[in-house]
């Protein structure tokens, strides 16, 4: 079953709602169980409120592009925006070990991202960052 379904979002964390939306649509087309929607809905707006917080300097506006689409092996989500250059890909993972209080503030979205998805990548194509997430099914 083939599947491509794209969604665009202004910067403004209030959307989320409908972020969460696309996804269960998508899961629900695809027959996904709710532990697998579960976790792609909190890798999703994990990377997709990074996006929206850090891509574009305070008050400007832009958007946040998602694509979904499967082959039927491999759900694969496109988030693509026209903000600062960033590679979430190069963050070391955050230090889970060490208590709240001695961990570094951030880092915990990506690492959560890293650990319900299979494959993370990242280009920079033109004046966007295109972040690539993939779950095989």
């Amino acid at each position: 079953m083939e599947i491509k379904r794209s969604l665009i979002l202004p910067n403004d964390i209030e959307t989320i709602p409908q972020l969460n939306e696309f996804i269960d649509s998508v899961a629900e087309e695809m027959a996904l169980d709710m532990s697998l929607t579960m976790s792609l809905n909190l890798a999703m707006e994990e990377a997709v409120v990074n996006v929206m917080d850090y891509a574009y300097p305070e008050g400007q506006q832009g958007n946040v592009e998602i694509e979904a689409m499967t082959d039927g092996e491999w759900l694969t989500f496109v988030i693509s925006d026209s903000g600062v250059p960033f590679d979430p890909t190069t963050k070391e993972d955050a230090d889970t070990t060490l208590s709240a209080e001695e961990r570094p503030i951030g880092g915990l979205g990506i690492f959560l991202v890293r650990q319900l998805m299979d494959v993370i990548q990242y280009q920079r194509d033109g004046d966007k960052n295109v972040l690539t997430l993939r779950k095989k099914l």
